[in-house]
């Protein structure tokens, strides 16, 4: 169809479906960049990786390191 041979009620109409897409397309990225969606997202993720047995072994490998550390740390104190 040449641009010239569409009526003014079928320009309007492709007018009003680029609106509602647009509308649409700006909703999808509020709702991704949502601070709190994006925030509980990540924590549900992690939280879900510290539940596997590689994510238990980073833990407690940590966990053991922060504690080397903390010993060291007061036996210096002491000397």
């Amino acid at each position: 169809m040449v641009a010239g041979d569409r009526t003014a009620d079928e320009i309007q109409s492709d007018i009003e479906h680029a609106r509602a897409s647009l509308a649409d397309a700006v909703d999808q990225i509020a709702y991704r960049t949502n601070p709190k969606r994006v925030t509980e997202s990540a924590r549900a993720a992690l939280i879900a990786r510290a539940q596997t047995p590689q994510g238990k072994a980073v833990i407690g490998g940590v966990g053991a390191l922060l504690a080397i550390m903390v010993v060291r740390r007061f036996t210096k104190r002491g000397r």
